[in-house]
């Protein structure tokens, strides 16, 4: 855990990437990161999720921001991991049900490839190739291994508003709009 970070500090902290990083390339979609994770965020919003799935859809790619091993390129040929970087970075703040969504929307990518034939053709090719470096779609030990997942519904929900969260022309509410909630689900975890 980084150790300037407090739950009192965590949402300022998180606003900052957003204003500081947001407008950055989204692995070349035609939004930016911080419109995808808004986008997200939105829909999970509109679909009346509750709190903890919003805030997970809002920060799942918080990762790319924090991870390790940089941000991802178009170019890669290896995964940059950032389910892992954004899970770690959120797990001393947010509650399972939050972390375990981000650590596992990438696996839910190769999940949903594996159990339903039509959802490979709805992901973008940015998304294809980031599967091929993911490790394609799941073979039939890996699916079942990831079904006993007891977040596995709400991770399966917040990959499906990640893939949605690609339009150029959707207008979201900015990061403030999430700020209020975001801190609510930091305080009921962390006793705040």
């Amino acid at each position: 855990m980084n150790p300037k970070l407090t739950p009192a500090t965590f949402v300022a902290f998180v606003a900052d990437i957003f204003a500081r990083r947001g407008d950055e390339e989204y692995l070349g979609e035609p939004v930016t990161m911080s419109q995808h994770m808004l986008q997200a965020a939105r829909f999970a919003e509109q679909a009346k999720q509750p709190d903890e799935v919003i805030v997970a859809a809002l920060l799942h790619d918080i990762g790319h921001f924090t991870s390790e091993f940089g941000t991802y390129s178009p170019d890669d040929t290896e995964d940059r991991h950032h389910e892992d970087a954004g899970g770690d970075l959120l797990a001393p703040f947010l509650p399972p049900r939050v972390t375990e969504c981000v650590r596992h929307h990438v696996a839910a990518k190769r999940y949903l490839c594996a159990t339903r034939p039509d959802y490979f053709s709805k992901l973008s090719p940015a998304s294809v190739h980031t599967l091929s470096l993911q490790g394609g779609p799941m073979s039939a030990d890996e699916v079942a291994a990831f079904e006993r997942n007891p977040y596995l519904q709400d991770i399966i929900k917040v990959r499906v508003y990640d893939e949605s969260g690609k339009r150029a022309d959707m207008q979201t509410p900015p990061f403030a709009h999430y700020a209020e909630m975001i801190q609510a689900v930091v305080d009921r975890h962390c006793g705040g």
